[in-house]
């Protein structure tokens, strides 16, 4: 499963301007009075203003083997977000190793290098050497409805976990992380509380694209027809 484009709220759009563009340095695609929209990789990024929103938490694939570069670079532009005094965080389960920081909404911002997906190193670590987004977090109530549509609507299978209390749902380069609220009340590595925040998608899995929204805790979605879009644009 690979996410093209993840679609989020902010109550700050030129907070997240300034520092998607000037403090990560991703290259800002398009800026309207309600949007802008970043290249993230593979993936295109989109902030839409509103009065009100409620953070995320969404993770970055890296180069497999570069998250020491990847701190570095990152501690001249941000504050990283540790865990038991460890800055890179190891998940042994899932052969990764991760960084996490908050942006201006206060979105928790993972960077994460997978080792199974064999990413090419880049050097010197720069904005450009993010691969796509990866992961987005659905805080919900019950974990068995949104399971049960993204395996029959779209195909998409069980990563890791199960519908009880946390669900990684899709592959190593696009997961939808569904956590039921009643049983898990942190986001890790820090004790902040999950909470339903909607957002937008585009995603291709299996050779199909689909349009998918996360509104109060349902998710959405429906076929496009993929020959509108180039090789590149879904490679």
């Amino acid at each position: 499963m690979k996410i093209k484009k993840l679609t989020l709220s902010t109550s700050n759009l030129k907070d997240q301007i300034n520092f998607y563009q000037k403090t990560l340095g991703f290259k800002l695609l398009k800026r309207e009075r309600e949007y802008a929209e970043f290249q993230i990789g593979n993936s295109v990024m989109r902030f839409e203003a509103a009065n009100e929103s409620t953070p995320y938490h969404f993770a970055f694939n890296i180069p497999s083997f570069q998250e020491a570069e990847a701190l570095q670079w990152l501690r001249e532009r941000v504050e990283i977000l540790d865990y038991e005094n460890e800055e890179i965080i190891p998940f042994e389960n899932w052969n990764a190793r991760a960084i996490y920081f908050y942006d201006k909404d206060r979105n928790i911002v993972e960077f994460i290098a997978r080792r199974n997906l064999g990413f090419q190193e880049i050097t010197p670590f720069t904005a450009d050497s993010v691969v796509e987004i990866s992961e987005i977090g659905l805080p919900v109530e019950d974990i068995v409805p949104l399971h049960d549509h993204l395996q029959s609507e779209m195909g998409i299978s069980v990563y890791s976990g199960s519908t009880e209390r946390f669900c990684a749902m899709g592959d190593e380069r696009g997961l939808f992380i569904i956590v039921n609220t009643n049983k898990k009340d942190f986001w890790f590595p820090t004790d902040d509380t999950p909470l339903a925040a909607d957002f937008k998608m585009t995603i291709y899995n299996n050779g199909q694209l689909f349009n998918v929204t996360f509104r109060n805790q349902n998710l959405f979605s429906h076929e496009l027809k993929s020959n509108h879009y180039s090789f590149h644009e879904l490679a």
